[in-house]
């Protein structure tokens, strides 16, 4: 990939993951500086030549709108408009998705819809590719009108106001305007109201989301697959001719990965039992499949939403029109969030049955996993862990969607909150990768438990680079640790690099 992104009409998730990780940087194609400055002179001449009142433009803003502000105050409303939006409370938003905020908010503007100054994106730009990170924070948005309140703080160190994460380190904009010798920008009309209608907070932690899960469905084929040949479970409900009969994608990529993890499986040649497996074996290609068929829906959306223009009021140079709409609302967001928030939980609640199983004492494995169990507790508590994290996930999957508060004296009398669907839905995914991470853990050590039989020659490669960083339990020991250990592992770890290719989504 060019060390540089040059902005145009197509923004892919390939190209925000090395903006988030690798600080590939930003620079605006002459396409899109030229519908910047367009859409700007445009617009410029419409209010000189118009005296009409334009919504957020020479009006006030929400159920202020029909106030009319004078020309010129045009500017100082702007500024008003961010200070006054600027009231997001509680955690602060990681550096990362920081980075996404401020890359989509520039592709958003740079489609020529919005009306700002082209030195108003330049220095967005400025930010990014200096890796000046505003401190945003988590609540505040309802999904709306745009997920106001955390673009205000996004937006506030254009005005050389609020604070900023630069070089590790928190500091005031004034303190870094010195610093870099940068003035701050005056806004010109409707730039304020760009900036901070939009759904960027939402569709960071949704784009965040869409990048991570793609390692994540990874793991957890891959660790079901280690707990089923650990738990002597049967590979025929992966049978490819099972899956035709009833042929969701998702159930059939993971059918076939399953037979392709546990392909040369000593294992699997020893002779079973019983006559099936309990589901949460049996079934991980319907469940697992659906999840990613889940999945592939999400992103679809998201990939639409991160080349969108959502803020408002819309410019249209070419028609000659200013127009009022509804793109800044985040329902189509909203609704994608709560179902993969969902499917994540069904993600875990799989896994934890699968912990569940392997802790049990059958099939010739020790109970709890461990020698002289009564003496030794073994794995029987972290199953009580994994079990806390999956009740805590089913409570975070109930939808924000489906709730909605008015505002501005009901003017605004429909929202989303999209912006609360986001947040949780990143706390569900967090809380995934720890499920899988202390099933990974329980597998490994029943695995072991089986030698001198091995499991595939793909599943072994798995098994010795976790053992490099998580080593067998013999008797009772500081538990948190061995599961901090194994978060890690799949956290640091992409799975593709250990078993050489990508799994099918």
């Amino acid at each position: 990939m060019s060390k540089t992104y040059n902005i145009e009409r197509k923004l892919n998730f390939d190209t925000l993951e090395a903006i988030m990780y690798h600080r590939l940087d930003v620079q605006l194609s002459d396409i899109a500086k030229n519908n910047i400055q367009k859409s700007r002179q445009f617009l410029d001449n419409y209010l000189e030549k118009n005296d009409k009142p334009v919504y957020g433009i020479n009006t006030g803003f929400g159920a202020l709108y029909s106030v009319k502000i004078p020309k010129d105050s045009l500017s100082v409303l702007q500024e008003k408009l961010i200070l006054s939006h600027a009231c997001g409370i509680g955690d602060v938003v990681s550096e990362e998705i920081v980075r996404l905020m401020l890359a989509l908010k520039i592709q958003g503007l740079s489609y020529g819809n919005s009306g700002v100054k082209l030195d108003t994106v330049e220095r967005l730009i400025y930010f990014l590719n200096n890796e000046i990170h505003p401190v945003v924070y988590e609540q505040g948005s309802l999904g709306a009108s745009g997920d106001l309140a955390p673009l205000a703080h996004l937006s506030l160190p254009l005005i050389g106001k609020g604070e900023v994460i630069y070089r590790g380190k928190k500091i005031s904009t004034q303190e870094l305007y010195k610093l870099l010798n940068l003035s701050p920008i005056e806004l010109a009309s409707k730039e304020g109201l760009a900036l901070l209608n939009g759904t960027q907070f939402m569709s960071s932690y949704a784009s965040y989301l869409v990048i991570k899960m793609r390692n994540l469905l990874g793991w957890a084929d891959i660790i079901g697959a280690l707990s089923l040949d650990a738990f002597y479970g049967l590979s025929d409900p992966f049978y490819e001719g099972l899956h035709l009969v009833r042929p969701h994608l998702g159930q059939q990529n993971t059918a076939k990965n399953m037979l392709t993890l546990l392909e040369g499986s000593e294992i699997q040649q020893i002779s079973k039992e019983q006559v099936q497996d309990p589901y949460s074996f049996r079934c991980i290609p319907q469940v697992h499949g659906a999840i990613k068929d889940t999945y592939r829906y999400f992103r679809d959306v998201i990939s639409t939403e991160i080349q969108s223009a959502t803020d408002n009021p819309t410019i249209f140079p070419d028609e000659n029109k200013i127009l009022s709409g509804g793109n800044f609302h985040g329902e189509p967001l909203a609704l994608v969030l709560d179902f993969i928030g969902i499917a994540l939980s069904e993600l875990a609640n799989i896994s934890e049955r699968r912990i569940y199983q392997l802790i049990s004492g059958k099939r010739n494995l020790p109970s709890f996993l461990v020698a002289n169990p009564g003496l030794n507790s073994g794995f029987m508590i972290p199953q009580y862990t994994a079990a806390a994290i999956v009740s805590q996930c089913k409570q975070l999957a109930t939808p924000s969607s489906v709730d909605s508060i008015e505002s501005s004296q009901g003017q605004e009398d429909h929202v989303s909150m999209g912006a609360n669907a986001a947040t949780k839905a990143l706390k569900i995914y967090n809380n995934v990768e720890k499920v899988l991470a202390i099933e990974l853990l329980n597998a490994a050590q029943a695995l072991e438990l089986r030698r001198p039989h091995k499991t595939s020659p793909i599943l072994e490669k798995v098994f010795s680079a976790f053992r490099e960083n998580v080593a067998f339990i013999n008797e009772d020991a500081l538990m948190h640790d061995y599961i901090a250990k194994s978060v890690n592992f799949i956290k640091n770890n992409n799975y593709s690099e250990i078993i050489g290719f990508d799994l099918a989504i």
